[in-house]
């Protein structure tokens, strides 16, 4: 018979803890603390059998997203050595440290990445897993897609926006100032319209909905104009060649979809992982290459993967209900 109440946050967090301390400790398995928590509710003995099946399946993955923030998390231990000695501020540190060292133990599982930590110090707006509706001083309006950032520097006759991370959609007021957006380097400049920009890696893309902006992709770069449902990216200071895209099918994420049509399902994948709120690994390169077309909510993750694996043949595994790794 199944147990009434599902595993808690609280208990899920206990089990990762105590798993950590006997992966150091072995002896402590046998210890009178480990056995009175096992025993007090059987709850807690579930919670620890998926987190030794966590433990167990995200070791190579883990390892590998280990590699990939270690320069992350070496600057948030930096910056925590330097925090203040008092106040919220510290409190908020160490709470955070707390967080880095369970995301170290279960190596690096989980929705939580230290580089987003100091980004969003530096921030002035950022989302989490939501889309986010932000009003701007001079009532320009930015819509955040979820996992992004920016800052807002409005001085000395201009408004510049620099995007941290993730993507932003741009409905911008007439004034008669310049409104630049900086991201990857390089800087869009505003000639009266709505449009994205959105990062890649290395990089950036901008699509345009309405109106014009000049992209310039890098220092010394000679700008490109786009106009209404037309799509440029770059990186490292290089542009690609202006495509033409239907601008409301590829910023419908706006309304809660992700819409594609012949995209690797690698990229779906890392779509969808903004909303969801812990990791989706996918363990197989070559399946993350094959194409996808379709709609998705972007509230049901999980559910969209359910619906892509049916079609493509691959199933899926949530433990915890953070870790959710596809084969």
């Amino acid at each position: 018979m199944s147990r009434p109440n599902p595993i808690t946050a609280a208990q899920s967090q206990a089990a990762l803890q105590w798993l950590s301390r006997i992966n150091e400790q072995p002896e402590q398995a046998q210890g009178a603390a480990f056995k009175r928590w096992l025993l007090a509710d059987p709850g807690h003995r579930e919670a620890y059998a998926q987190a030794q099946a966590l433990w167990q399946m995200s070791a190579t993955p883990a390892a590998r997203l280990a590699d990939e923030e270690r320069e992350g998390l070496q600057k948030y231990l930096d910056a925590m050595a330097k925090a203040p000695a008092r106040g919220r501020w510290r409190q908020r540190v160490a709470a955070l440290a707390v967080a880095a060292c369970l995301v170290l133990a279960v190596g690096t599982v989980g929705g939580w990445h230290p580089g987003y930590w100091l980004q969003d110090l530096q921030a002035d707006y950022s989302s989490a897993g939501n889309v986010r509706q932000v009003t701007l001083a001079d009532q320009s309006q930015v819509t955040l897609d979820a996992g992004s950032a920016i800052t807002v520097d409005f001085a000395q006759g201009e408004r510049r926006v620099r995007l941290l991370r993730g993507a932003a959609f741009f409905q911008v007021t007439h004034t008669g100032e310049p409104f630049l957006v900086a991201a990857a380097g390089g800087e869009v400049r505003v000639l009266g319209t709505q449009f994205e920009v959105r990062e890649q890696g290395d990089g950036a893309q901008v699509t345009v909905r309405s109106g014009r902006v000049a992209v310039t992709p890098g220092q010394g770069v000679v700008a490109r104009e786009l106009t209404a449902n037309q799509q440029l990216a770059y990186v490292h200071g290089h542009a690609g060649s202006t495509v033409s895209v239907d601008s409301e099918s590829r910023l419908a994420w706006r309304q809660g979809w992700l819409n594609y049509y012949q995209v690797p399902l690698a990229q779906v994948v890392e779509d969808l992982g903004r909303y969801y709120p812990g990791r989706i690994l996918l363990l197989e390169g070559e399946l993350g290459q094959r194409k996808v077309s379709g709609s998705f909510p972007v509230q049901a993750p999980l559910a969209a993967l359910d619906s892509l694996g049916h079609v493509m043949g691959f199933s899926r595994q949530t433990v915890l209900g953070r870790l959710t790794i596809i084969r």
